[in-house]
């Protein structure tokens, strides 16, 4: 399998990037992705938020944006999964082109601007879920939505019931506007309506925040403050960055989101700083593409980990991978469990 997935790999690269996405994941429909399932053990048992996933190496939103790859997904060794972003409607996103691979960097710039085929549709999907895996729904907001704080909670009541967790994504570069929702008083609010929504299934689920990496300390304590009083269950930080400092290559002035590896520091020094403010669980996502940047994470603050942009150049069997090199390395400097490393190493990032 790992032959052919490097030869896969490097076929893909070859071709504009968001056709290849597109075609790695009808390869992952037809069943060409490793099916490991889940890799655990007793060290890497993770609970968050009530949720127990059998290892904390999860998927980020934005790679299965609309909840097709599902079950194919559920065996190539990640311990949850996220989909979406979903809006209420359909929209198509920004023009293409809208998504840029920096190879030299090992990174990508996206643009896509939620396009999604709207929350019927995923919710249709998420119905003929699998049922054992961890799978959570990111929410967004119409770009010509005249109240974005709604629409949240709108997709929440629609998908709530087929989800195990949902994320209030408040921090992506490319709807215009959005990250302004990260303010105290506006994400007070947004917030509020997504609690009371969630109040209303039969089934509360927990609710994570998304928040961007480029945000100052004292914004970053104002949404600590928020977030601790809001009934929120989790942070996941960070969303992309819109820094392009020490870039390679043709595309590196393009605009939108820089995922991958130049976003890891900046990103886990965000999680550390925050982490110092909050009891909440922290998600680390940014520049995950090994399980040595996982543990850092982790000893930053983090419960656990998301991925993304490095399955790009490492492939779909990089969760496994991660999250066999995690165990190691709990097992190498004693840690019983994720649990026992969460923060251990925080001051090395504040």
């Amino acid at each position: 399998m790992r032959t052919f997935e490097k030869i896969g790999l490097t076929a893909l690269r070859r071709i504009d990037p968001e056709t290849a996405h597109g075609l790695a994941l009808k390869a992952l429909k037809l069943g060409l992705g490793p099916r490991t399932g889940p890799v655990t053990t007793d060290r890497i048992k993770t609970q968050i938020a009530g949720l127990e996933l059998p290892n904390p190496v999860g998927l980020a939103a934005g790679f299965d944006k609309n909840a097709t790859a599902l079950h194919p997904l559920s065996h190539t060794g990640f311990g949850f999964l996220e989909v979406g972003a979903a809006t209420p409607r359909p929209q198509p996103g920004n023009p293409r082109p809208r998504l840029f691979r920096l190879t030299e960097d090992k990174a990508a710039i996206n643009r896509f601007g939620f396009n999604n085929d709207g929350m019927e549709a995923i919710a249709a999907r998420l119905a003929d879920r699998p049922r054992g895996p961890v799978i959570g729904l990111n929410l967004g907001a119409n770009k010509d939505s005249a109240d974005k704080a709604a629409d949240y909670a709108t997709v929440l009541s629609r998908c709530g019931p087929l989800v195990d967790f949902a994320t209030v994504n408040v921090s992506s570069p490319n709807t215009e506007k959005l990250r302004d929702l990260q303010g105290k008083a506006a994400l007070t609010v947004l917030l509020a309506g997504v609690i009371d929504a969630r109040a209303m299934l039969a089934k509360p689920i927990p609710v994570f925040l998304k928040i961007a990496p480029d945000l100052s300390s004292d914004e970053i304590a104002e949404v600590a403050e928020v977030a601790n009083v809001s009934g929120i269950d989790a942070i996941i930080a960070t969303n992309t960055t819109l820094d392009r400092d020490g870039l390679h290559g043709p595309h590196k002035a393009e605009m939108g989101g820089l995922s991958g590896q130049p976003l890891f520091e900046k990103s886990t020094r965000v999680l550390a700083e925050l982490a110092g403010q909050t009891t909440l669980p922290i998600i680390g996502v940014g520049g995950v593409g090994s399980a040595a940047q996982a543990y850092q994470k982790i000893r930053a603050g983090a419960s656990a980990v998301q991925l993304y942009t490095a399955l790009v150049y490492s492939g779909i069997s990089l969760a496994g991978d991660i999250a066999k090199g995690l165990d190691e390395l709990l097992r190498r400097d004693g840690f019983a469990t994720v649990a026992d490393a969460v923060g251990s190493g925080r001051g090395d990032w504040t």
